[in-house]
């Protein structure tokens, strides 16, 4: 699953560290769910919405775009 996790953490400044120590999980943690390589449960899903002052769906890409081909 894709995400902005990163695009918007950069836009506020947040490093990974603080971003991890504001969520309770570990800076490896967030490097993972950058990458696209680990899903979150939905309780940290909303924590990092929440952060954001967003919606889980505009952190979180579920599924791909269609191209008009």
């Amino acid at each position: 699953m894709k995400n902005r996790i990163e695009e918007c953490r950069k836009e506020r400044g947040i490093t990974q560290q603080e971003f991890a120590r504001m969520l309770g999980v570990s800076r490896q943690t967030i490097i993972s769910l950058e990458k696209g390589k680990y899903n979150p449960s939905i309780l940290l899903a909303h924590a990092i919405a929440e952060v954001f002052n967003s919606t889980i769906e505009e952190i979180f890409i579920f599924g791909e775009e269609k191209s008009n081909d």
